[in-house]
């Protein structure tokens, strides 16, 4: 019998859109670059040559605080920038937080700090009645609905039912496109130590008081010493639905509003993550919700939940109550009731093709890292806007690839990627903006750096590039967590701004 050999699918072809501009500069750096040149032309006709010098000096000096770049394509605008914020932060004390009886918090509660200050959460019933929690940011009008999953792992699986799975994933980000109110998606994988709590209760629920001894010897010792060196696995999909009430704006809806809408639509948006290996999908309450925030500012409180649960108490948790008693934002970390946690973010995607397992050491359990928190961000982008995006990058790729008589194998590339992009939406595919967050934990500072440097190496087994979140590892670290904080809408740069960067 003839044996037919099948080649490894590969990924890839996502590509960051161009603006418009003359070469490498983007459409603010080539305002600069005219504004200079008449700038220069006026002043050499009013004062002579040496301000007509001084003034292209100027230019040029302006030109790279924006153009020039480091590794993670940040400007030296946007470095100095980030500094400036971060000293203002340190002198009004906006690194700091405090909640309790002794902090400053309404009524001695333990809000949560930062960008969830000002959130609440509610609770409503699907069309299964099943329970979900519904998380309000007031100031950006969003309303998070956390669907908490099971994935199956591809151990032993073929590759025929991963390729499958895959396919189903990219077919569900984008049917999200057409979601009404959609604005962002997020999902998160998360590893910890395994307490044991949960196989003490199993084998001490199911236990036959009248087996032989030895089998219950067999069974004392596994739940004594098996819990040591495993972790568990969760993983979670945020949805970030936006309060107007139609796609042009208007009016903003309340929770009982969104709730009901949601109601009848998160069964069918559950069901279609089961095709993709996430196993079954469902709801997470409003005390699920609570417990996973109190874990992650405070992992010392997991194994108390967990006991609790073990012996069918249900500790009662009110979203006041969730947030640490104490943080102290730094630089490059952010230290947080019994634990420290550094965040990085995304600042390049794997270059070239990937195959599917591309993250699969970035997301498996390290010794060396107490709790990490791995954290897809997506934006799905509605079908209309869709073409007019990659017809425009297209555009752009196109006038920098004739705008030379020898252009550069990358801009070649670009090219054939923007191309290749344009074709794929025209012909139905979806499109959508992604990122990453990673946090890790740690509960002894000077286990911190060693937990550092091993995501930088995971990073590399991934191909990715990863970037500490200078100056904001509180608003990072808020934004690993499952809730959907959605970025962008709460950056005083518009979108349009920094693109044209």
């Amino acid at each position: 019998m003839a044996v037919v050999e099948r080649s490894a699918r590969t990924y890839g072809n996502w590509r960051r859109p161009l603006s418009a501009g003359i070469g490498s500069f983007g459409l603010i750096g080539t305002a600069i670059v005219f504004a200079g040149f008449i700038a220069m032309i006026v002043a050499n006709a009013i004062g002579g040559l040496i301000p007509a010098v001084i003034t292209a000096l100027v230019a040029v000096a302006a030109l790279g605080v924006v153009v020039i770049r480091d590794r993670h394509g940040r400007s030296i605008g946007q470095r100095v920038v980030g500094r400036m914020a971060w000293a203002n932060a340190q002198r009004l004390g906006g690194h700091l937080y405090r909640s309790g009886v002794l902090g400053r918090t309404r009524w001695g509660t333990h809000q949560l700090p930062g960008l969830l200050a000002a959130s609440s959460l509610s609770e409503h019933f699907d069309s299964y009645s099943r329970r979900f929690a519904l998380l309000h940011v007031p100031s950006t009008g969003h309303y998070t609905v956390v669907l908490a999953t099971e994935p199956e792992g591809a151990a032993g699986v073929d590759a025929e039912q991963v390729d499958s799975w895959v396919a189903n994933w990219g077919a569900w980000l984008a049917s999200l496109g057409d979601e009404p109110g959609l604005t962002a998606v997020s999902v998160t994988v998360e590893t910890a130590p395994d307490t044991g709590t949960r196989l003490r209760r199993e084998i001490a629920l199911h236990a036959d008081p009248d087996a032989p001894a030895v089998a219950q010897a067999i069974l004392a010792e596994t739940a004594r010493t098996a819990p040591n060196g495993a972790a568990t696995v969760r993983a979670w999909v945020a949805l970030t639905f936006t309060a107007a009430a139609g796609p042009a704006g208007g009016r903003r809806r309340k929770a009982d509003e969104v709730g009901h809408d949601l109601a009848a639509r998160l069964p069918g948006i559950s069901a279609g993550l089961e095709a993709t290996g996430g196993g079954v999908a469902r709801p997470l309450s409003a005390q699920g919700l609570c417990e996973v925030v109190r874990g992650a500012f405070d992992p010392d409180a997991v194994r108390l939940l967990e006991e609790a649960h073990a012996v069918g108490a249900t500790p009662e948790l009110s979203w006041t109550d969730v947030g640490p008693t104490a943080t102290e934002s730094t630089w490059n970390h952010y230290r947080h009731d019994s634990a420290l946690s550094c965040t990085w973010s995304m600042t390049v995607a794997p270059r070239g093709t990937v195959r599917s397992s591309v993250l699969e050491h970035l997301l498996a359990p390290h010794p060396r890292v107490d709790r990490k928190r791995v954290t897809m961000l997506y934006r799905p982008v509605d079908s209309a806007r869709a073409a007019r995006i990659v017809e425009q990058d297209k555009r752009n790729a196109d006038v920098r690839a004739t705008s030379t008589k020898r252009p550069s194998s990358r801009v070649l590339v670009e090219q054939r990627a923007a191309t290749a992009t344009a074709d794929e939406e025209a012909a139905g595919a979806g499109l959508l903006s992604f990122g990453m967050l990673v946090t890790a934990t740690v509960s002894d500072a000077d286990r911190l750096e060693d937990a550092m440097a091993t995501v930088d190496n995971l990073a590399a087994t991934a191909r990715l590039t990863l970037r500490p979140v200078h100056g904001s590892q509180d608003s990072a670290f808020a934004a690993a967590l499952p809730l959907g904080l959605h970025l962008p809408a709460h950056l005083k740069v518009p979108d349009s701004i920094r693109e044209a960067l």
